[in-house]
């Protein structure tokens, strides 16, 4: 199903504008992400094609199935209850029957752990990029001959500066492995036994072992840092594929505020932390967010990193505090959310129009 089957049979029964321009946050350059909510008819429902979510390849456009959207909502999920509140501007439609569903019948200190949680997952992300920004992986593909080290004169050196001291090729090596000592190799050299070298070819990720005939000379101990190696391999990894999939307009953005982190990543630290604490304090969802010159500051860049941190830590503990003091439920009443879902989607199905298939 797709998001104009979803027009063309008439199954949406709630869609807005979301994100930034809900929030008050838009610029310029901003998208316009649209959500909502459609339900699908009895047949469906009731038959083996459930379908949760619908969205557009891009995801800037999602619809949640009915029954889903009460699911989250029950788990104070916080797009979700976003999506619940959005402001009367930013709505485009809205079935009546949804006014059922009262914001206030829904929240509790469970949002306290959801939005605490979504918070600190965004500073996770602006964490990791702050660490790839300033510790970039070169395109050049280490091999593991960069995390072998020999034993020379009073000390150990990379093997490939050995290598090179001695004028010698690592194909003509050969090793055997040393009892007792994990990951340290007897290293010899022989132009004509036909050693199999330390590596196989550059993309192998182990060393390689050698028939050593009896009575040939041990020329050193080698050293393979395996541990090392397979950070490298993660890292390396981890580092390309963000290059691949980074949003470049983002990422030339942070280039250009020149604090290494993902400014907008770190604004909606600052915008779920204080929805939450207004969560807290007057158990209201206020998705328009009154504090816009503050959050487009740090979308700008005009906060040091740890500086942020900081202020993000003193914001967290302040909507702990918000949370122990609020006289909101510890979670959400779960068999009235359900009853409301029978109900409402018993009332579209015997009056909604036109829900058919």
């Amino acid at each position: 199903m797709t998001i104009e089957d979803l027009r063309n049979r008439g199954l949406i029964i709630f869609e807005c504008i979301s994100g930034s321009r809900a929030y008050g946050l838009d610029t310029p350059n901003s998208d316009t992400d649209i959500k909502g909510v459609f339900i699908l008819p009895k047949e469906e429902y009731y038959g083996l094609n459930y379908i949760p979510q619908v969205n557009n390849e891009s995801n800037d456009i999602v619809f949640y199935e009915f029954g889903r959207f009460m699911e989250l909502l029950s788990l104070n999920n916080p797009n979700i209850l976003e999506l619940l509140n959005t402001p009367d501007s930013a709505i485009i439609f809205k079935h009546p029957y949804l006014s059922e569903i009262k914001p206030e019948l829904i929240l509790s200190k469970l949002c306290s752990n959801t939005f605490g949680k979504f918070a600190l997952s965004q500073i996770k992300k602006a964490k990791g990029l702050n660490k790839k920004i300033v510790n970039p992986v070169a395109k050049e593909r280490k091999s593991v001959l960069s995390f072998c080290f020999v034993n020379y004169e009073q000390g150990a050196i990379p093997l490939l500066k050995y290598l090179e001291i001695k004028g010698w090729k690592q194909s003509n090596c050969g090793l055997v492995n040393i009892p007792h000592m994990k990951d340290v190799y007897g290293l010899y050299y022989s132009d004509n036994l036909g050693f199999s070298g330390v590596i196989k070819g550059t993309d192998s990720n182990d060393v390689c072992l050698s028939s050593i005939p009896k009575g040939t000379k041990q020329e050193a101990l080698m050293y393979f840092n395996r541990n090392g190696y397979s950070t490298y391999c993660k890292e390396y990894r981890e580092y390309w594929d963000w290059v691949d999939k980074r949003n470049d307009e983002r990422y030339e953005n942070t280039k250009n505020h020149g604090k290494n982190y993902d400014s907008k990543n770190m604004m909606h630290v600052f915008r779920l932390l204080e929805m939450a604490i207004e969560i807290g304090q007057e158990k209201k969802v206020n998705v328009k967010r009154p504090d816009r010159d503050f959050l487009l500051d740090i979308k700008a860049g005009k906060f040091e990193y740890e500086e942020l941190l900081i202020m993000a830590e003193k914001k967290q503990a302040e909507m702990e505090l918000a949370f122990q003091k609020s006289s909101l439920p510890d979670h959400p009443d779960l068999a009235m959310i359900n009853d409301l879902t029978y109900r409402l989607r018993d009332k579209f199905y015997k009056h909604g129009q036109p829900l058919t298939c």
